[in-house]
C-alpha cells in the first residue's frame, strides 16, 4: 500500500515539509543529493521515453534532476500551480521565461520600475531582437490598458517592486490581459508566496529568485519558474537551450530552506512591521516605503492582495548620498551586502548598488534617488535591530 502522503489541502507549513513525499524514491528522512549528471537506461524502450518526456527527473541533470522535482513539488504547491521548473539563477527564471514567450514583431508591456537586471532585458535586450517594449506606471491600470497593443503578448509584472517597495494591482491587470490571450508573468520575490500568490489572482506564470527568501540562508543561488503544465513545457524547451541549471546541491539546499519558509516568514513580517513604524518616527528619515505602513500610497492595495507585508523597507535618509553613505557605514547587525531574504539583515546604499550597471536615465525611470536605501530584516531580535538603527542615525 502506498502511504506516501498527497499535498492536497496541507496548510504551507504542512505543505513544505511533505508535498515532496511523493516523488520520493527511498525511504530517507532527509532527501538524498543526486550528484549525477546522466542516468541510465534499463533498456531501449526505456531510454527513448525518458528522452522524449518534458522535464524528466531521471534523464540529463540539465532536463532536470530528482532534487528539481523534490523542489518543484513544494513551490508549485505554495503558489499553487501545475507545476515549477528549476533553474540556475532568478535572472535566469525571469530572462528564461521571457525569451521562451516572446518572438520578433511582438509586443511586451513592463513596468517602469523593476529589479534592475529585468528592466536591461526590456531597455536593452528584447529590443535587439526585434520585440517591442513599452514601460507603463504601475500604480496606473489604465496605463496598462492603454499601452495593449493587438500584438501585445505578454506583460511583466514586479510586487512589490524592487528597490521602491511600489505595489501592482494583480488582478486588475490579469482582467484586462486574460480576454486578449495575453500571458501575465509576475516577480513574486519581495512577497514571497506565503505573503501573496499570484497564480490565485490571474498571474500566468511566477517567477522567484529563490536565491532569497525560499532559500532563505544566502548560501544559494537558485530561481524558479510556477506555471501550468501547457506553459512549463513550452518554457522548458528554451531552458533546455538556455542551460540556466540548477546544481543538485543547490538544489538540496533550497529544498532545505524552504522547509522552514513559513515560519521564517512569520518573524521577518513582524520584524519588518515593527521596524518601519520605528523608522518613520526618526526625525533623520525624510521617508519609509513599506505597503505595511498606512502612509503608503497603497497600503489599502496591499491589504486586499497580500497577507504580510515581507521583509523588505525602502527609506530615505534626509540630506544626499553622502549623509546616506553614512548611515549604511554606521550600521553593525544589518551586512553592507547584496542580495535580501536571509536570516541575517542586510542593506545596500541603492544607488551606490544599482549606478555600477544602470544610466542615470535608468535610474530616474526606475525611482532611485541618491539617498535610498534598501534594508532587508532578517532574524535578529527586533529590539536590537532598533538600537542598532538609532545609533546609526545619529552619526548622519
Amino acid at each position: 500500500m502506498d502511504k506516501r502522503v498527497k499535498p492536497e489541502g496541507f496548510r504551507e507549513e504542512t505543505l513544505v515539509i511533505h508535498a515532496d513525499e511523493e516523488v520520493a524514491e527511498d525511504g530517507s528522512v532527509a532527501p538524498a543529493i543526486y550528484y549525477s549528471a546522466t542516468f541510465r537506461a534499463r533498456d531501449a524502450a526505456e531510454f527513448r521515453e525518458m528522452a522524449s518526456t518534458s522535464r524528466h527527473p531521471r534523464y540529463y541533470t540539465r532536463y532536470g534532476n530528482p532534487v528539481h522535482e523534490r523542489v518543484a513539488k513544494v513551490v508549485a504547491g505554495l503558489e499553487g500551480t501545475e507545476t515549477a521548473i528549476m533553474t540556475g539563477s532568478g535572472m535566469g527564471a525571469i530572462a528564461t521565461t521571457i525569451l521562451a514567450l516572446v518572438q520578433a514583431g511582438d509586443h511586451v508591456i513592463a513596468q517602469t520600475r523593476h529589479y534592475m537586471s529585468t528592466a536591461k532585458i526590456m531597455d536593452e535586450m528584447l529590443p535587439k531582437f526585434g520585440v517591442d517594449v513599452t514601460l507603463v506606471e504601475q500604480t496606473d491600470v489604465g496605463a496598462f490598458e492603454r499601452a495593449i497593443r493587438p500584438n501585445t503578448r505578454l506583460i511583466m509584472l514586479e510586487s512589490p517592486a524592487n528597490p521602491t517597495m511600489v505595489v501592482t494591482d494583480i488582478a486588475a491587470v490579469t482582467e484586462l490581459a486574460k480576454p486578449r490571450g495575453i500571458i501575465v508573468v509576475a516577480d513574486n520575490t519581495f512577497a514571497t508566496p506565503i505573503n501573496q500568490r499570484p497564480h490565485e489572482l490571474g498571474v500566468d506564470v511566477v517567477v522567484h529568485s529563490a536565491t532569497k527568501y525560499l532559500g532563505g540562508h544566502h548560501d544559494l543561488t537558485a530561481g524558479v519558474i510556477c506555471t501550468s503544465e501547457a506553459l512549463a513545457d513550452r518554457i522548458w524547451q528554451t531552458h533546455i537551450s538556455l542551460g540556466s541549471v540548477l546544481s543538485p546541491m543547490d538544489a538540496w539546499l533550497l529544498l532545505r530552506g524552504l522547509r522552514t519558509l513559513p515560519v521564517r516568514m512569520e518573524r521577518i513580517n513582524a520584524n519588518a512591521l515593527a521596524l518601519a513604524r520605528f523608522l518613520e518616527e526618526q526625525p533623520q528619515i525624510e521617508r519609509v516605503h513599506y505597503p505595511g505602513l498606512p502612509s503608503h500610497p497603497q497600503h489599502e492595495l496591499a491589504k486586499r492582495q497580500m497577507r504580510g507585508f515581507g521583509g523588505m523597507i525602502a527609506l530615505e535618509i534626509k540630506g544626499g548620498y553622502e549623509e546616506t553613505a553614512r548611515f549604511v557605514s554606521a550600521l553593525n547587525l544589518p551586512l553592507n551586502a547584496v542580495s535580501l531574504g536571509g536570516v541575517e539583515s542586510l542593506v545596500v546604499h541603492t544607488a551606490a548598488m544599482w549606478g555600477g550597471v544602470m544610466t542615470e536615465e535608468q535610474m530616474k525611470t526606475a525611482g532611485i534617488q541618491p539617498n535610498f536605501v534598501r534594508f532587508s530584516v532578517g532574524l535578529e531580535h527586533v529590539e536590537d535591530l532598533k538600537a542598532d538603527l538609532w545609533q546609526a542615525l545619529q552619526k548622519v
